[in-house]
């Protein structure tokens, strides 16, 4: 007994030969309305995704892995950074100088001032007011400069 696609297939053998014919000429149309857009200019935005397209084929998509590997790497390195912090509040702006730190400090002090030696303030000349004059006051040497 012959199955309902054998029978169905009996029944339209005699259409094959139209059927391929109509797929030729829809082919013959296809290949010379994509020669002539071919001749034509290339439209810069199909052509930057094409590029796109490419550079994702060729790039990333053969390397899937080493890209998915990659950013694990990055994802670890973040939470690392993030767990190294300390969050905890310092505890050296809190805490007051000991003893001996100060005593420290006052050595550190009196080497420096032995090695410099001591800080003399000089006494400066109060500054002279200026007064300004009529060029006819001015002495005759800075009129002839």
């Amino acid at each position: 007994m012959k199955t309902p696609h054998e029978i169905l297939l009996a029944r339209h053998q005699a259409a094959t030969p139209k059927l391929d014919a109509i797929r030729q000429k829809a082919v013959a149309q296809l290949n010379r309305q994509g020669s002539r857009a071919q001749s034509g200019n290339i439209n810069l935005a199909s052509w930057c995704l094409g590029g796109l397209q490419k550079l994702w084929l060729e790039l990333v998509l053969p390397s899937r892995l080493i890209w998915a590997g990659l950013a694990a790497v990055w994802v670890l390195i973040f939470a690392a950074n993030l767990s190294m912090q300390d969050h905890s509040p310092t505890t050296m702006a809190k805490s007051s100088p000991s003893p001996e730190m100060i005593q420290t400090y006052r050595q550190q002090e009196r080497l420096l001032t032995d090695m410099i030696g001591p800080d003399e303030t000089s006494v400066a000349e109060p500054q002279k007011t200026y007064s300004p004059r009529p060029s006819s006051e001015r002495p005759f040497e800075i009129m002839m400069a």
